[in-house]
């Protein structure tokens, strides 16, 4: 059997609001259910993205969340330049912070933007990251 990464973890300080983010986003994440910390998506790509308030916190006792910098970079592809543009706009005047706007890299157009608990969202029109490629 060949490794797959099938799941993104987040330990999230507000499930509400990680889900808002990730709805503006344009991901369809669901409501949470009443009984489970817990809220699942799994894009077209096969990778399921997780957002949870216990988990690590909980099983971990070593954990602890960083109180500077970041750690990872969740990359989505959005299509085109026009799009990242089009959405790090939307986010950023919604109010979520704008870490790069829409920048011409050594690589990929790409924007930065924090999600609700500062883990940063990279915006990329980048043809090798969409799950076509």
């Amino acid at each position: 059997m060949e490794l797959q990464l099938s799941m993104v973890v987040l330990e999230v300080r507000d499930l509400d609001a990680s889900r808002r983010f990730y709805r503006a986003l344009g991901l369809d994440v669901p409501e949470p259910r009443r009984d489970r910390p817990v809220i699942a998506h799994r894009m077209p790509s096969g990778v399921t993205l997780l957002l949870t308030t216990r988990f690590a916190s909980v099983y971990d006792p070593e954990w602890s969340r960083p109180t500077r910098g970041y750690q990872q970079l969740l990359e989505f592809f959005v299509g085109d330049d026009g799009a990242v543009e089009s959405i790090w706009h939307e986010l950023t005047a919604a109010g979520y912070h704008g870490r790069m706007p829409p920048t011409r890299t050594a690589g990929p157009y790409a924007a930065m933007v924090d999600d609700p608990d500062g883990n940063v969202v990279l915006l990329t029109s980048d043809a090798a990251a969409s799950p076509d490629a």
